[in-house]
């Protein structure tokens, strides 16, 4: 706990049974109040892994896509009771150490959302990404704060910590099962007023880390532009985006 709030850390897995031991092993359980696994159909013993560990452990008895996956991590981290949410990627692309610093500064009251930045630094391209999706990277993120009027140094990391109220308020089930999930999320919390913040984030690209396919790529950075679109005709009342409504006004 920090501030006397239940901290869980969330874990979207998929085939990662190979690192989720070295993941875990860097989780700073004196702050984490809860782990929780949601395992996504793998084909490998990540579900066996996560029980050896003493994981909380949830399986898709098919598998539902990186967003799918995600929603059901928040909902069962809302059910336990979470004051903050760490969503931590379980192929060790992302350092755990940071969850305390993290969940902090959403703790401090000063932040609804922080996000584990690979761009502020320089530890992006010295940690293995590849050089093409740096550069996409940086040019989305432009777009991006361009049509949203802000200036975060990424919109595309894997690394975040929430506040409950944000998963409350978030029409989350609204959004893709796919990857653009993440940056629809993002979206949906500038358009409810949530204030978002920022840390510094080493990544490692290693054999074992995730990663999506150049066509997908392609996919998700059409699906950024979409919805960064449509958030700023929705600012000037020209559109009415369903996943920018909220769960009470869907409901009329």
């Amino acid at each position: 706990m920090i501030h006397g709030r239940k901290i869980i850390v969330v874990m979207p897995a998929y085939n990662a049974g190979k690192t989720l031991e070295r993941t875990y092993s860097e989780v700073p359980r004196d702050v984490v109040d809860d782990v929780i696994l949601v395992d996504d159909s793998s084909g490998d013993n990540t579900a066996q892994a996560a029980r050896k560990l003493g994981i909380k452990c949830l399986v898709h008895p098919f598998n539902r896509g990186y967003g799918g996956n995600q929603k059901t991590c928040y909902r069962l981290a809302l059910e336990e009771g979470a004051d903050i949410v760490v969503m931590l990627h379980p192929d060790y692309q992302y350092t755990p150490k940071l969850i305390t610093a993290m969940a902090a500064m959403v703790a401090s009251g000063e932040y609804d959302v922080v996000l584990g930045s690979r761009i502020l630094g320089t530890g992006a391209l010295k940690g293995g990404m590849p050089l093409y999706k740096y550069l996409s990277n940086r040019v989305l993120t432009l777009f991006q704060n361009l049509l949203m009027g802000l200036k975060l140094s990424e919109y595309h990391t894997g690394y975040r910590s929430f506040s409950r109220e944000v998963l409350e308020t978030l029409p989350l089930s609204e959004n893709s099962d796919d990857f653009i999930f993440d940056n629809q999320m993002l979206v949906q919390a500038v358009h409810f007023g949530f204030r978002i913040g920022e840390i510094s984030c080493p990544t490692r690209y290693i054999a074992e880390s995730s990663s999506i396919s150049f066509r997908r790529s392609v996919v998700y950075g059409l699906g950024v532009l979409r919805s960064s679109v449509q958030f700023r005709l929705a600012r000037w009342k020209l559109l009415r985006p369903r996943f920018l409504e909220s769960p009470a006004s869907q409901r009329q």
